[in-house]
């Protein structure tokens, strides 16, 4: 089935494999947030340069990892209720963007998870 994909999706889709495989929770959290902020970075980009078909595969990437984060928070923790807040925020501006595309709105979005990202790796 990979030998069907590009070369880069094929790399990407055994990258993600690998990782899924062999990472503990904080390892996939922290997978998912980096696959947030580059889905958001290539779908900015992509418009930027009127690539709609790569822009749409851009935001579905974030939006699966997006979906993937929400899934795993543990409902019973003491953040549990911040982060669904900010991860609900942010599908909504993600949903928002497929009729109606907002360069900035998603650049703030990245930003925020990119927040999140310095802030764990300055916890670990």
């Amino acid at each position: 089935m990979l030998a069907l994909t590009d070369p880069n999706e094929a790399y990407r889709r055994s990258e993600v494999d690998a990782r899924v495989a062999g990472g503990s929770s904080a390892d996939l959290v922290r997978f998912c947030i980096s696959q947030v902020i580059e889905g958001l970075g290539g779908a900015i980009s992509a418009h930027g340069v009127n690539a709609p078909t790569h822009r749409s595969k851009a935001l579905t990437r974030a939006l699966t990892a997006l979906t993937a984060l929400e899934m795993g928070v543990d409902r019973t923790a003491p953040l549990a209720d911040a982060l669904l807040q900010i991860y609900g925020s942010a599908r909504r501006a993600l949903l928002d963007c497929v009729t109606r595309f907002d360069p900035e709105r998603l650049a703030e979005v990245r930003q925020d998870f990119r927040d999140i990202q310095l802030a764990l790796a300055h916890s670990s």
